[in-house]
């Protein structure tokens, strides 16, 4: 089970961290990721970490990339996003997603995670 928390409404130029917890997961072994979906839209993948001897590559999507920063505390089982610089085309509902094997061309597909949370919501105004 992932749990997501951390959303809210912020203004522009704003910060916010998304958290989101695995229980019976070891998520420190999984690909993860950060999608959202704003209304009327697909679901995007916004950021992705995935595991390696080194502490997890990551990769975002050019709309977040210097902006938002994914991370991971194996000792909490918790991955976060690091929200800076907010606008309001951030505005979305944010998903944080989960699987042991990713096919290296859907890093950023909905598709290639198994697991998902219920979301939390993110208005920049």
């Amino acid at each position: 089970q992932l749990v997501e928390s951390g959303g809210g409404s912020v203004q522009a130029g704003g910060s916010l961290r998304l958290s989101c917890v695995g229980s019976g997961y070891a998520t420190w072994r999984a690909n993860m990721a950060w999608f959202r979906q704003a209304p009327g839209k697909e679901r995007e993948g916004v950021a992705a970490i995935h595991p390696d001897p080194g502490g997890g590559s990551t990769g975002y999507a050019d709309s977040v990339k210097g902006r938002f920063t994914i991370s991971h505390d194996n000792a909490k089982n918790t991955l976060y996003l690091q929200m800076n610089s907010l606008k309001p085309e951030d505005t979305a509902m944010y998903y944080c997603a989960a699987s042991k094997f990713v096919p290296a061309t859907m890093f950023f597909s909905p598709a290639g995670y198994a697991y998902w949370g219920q979301g939390t919501q993110v208005t920049v105004s």
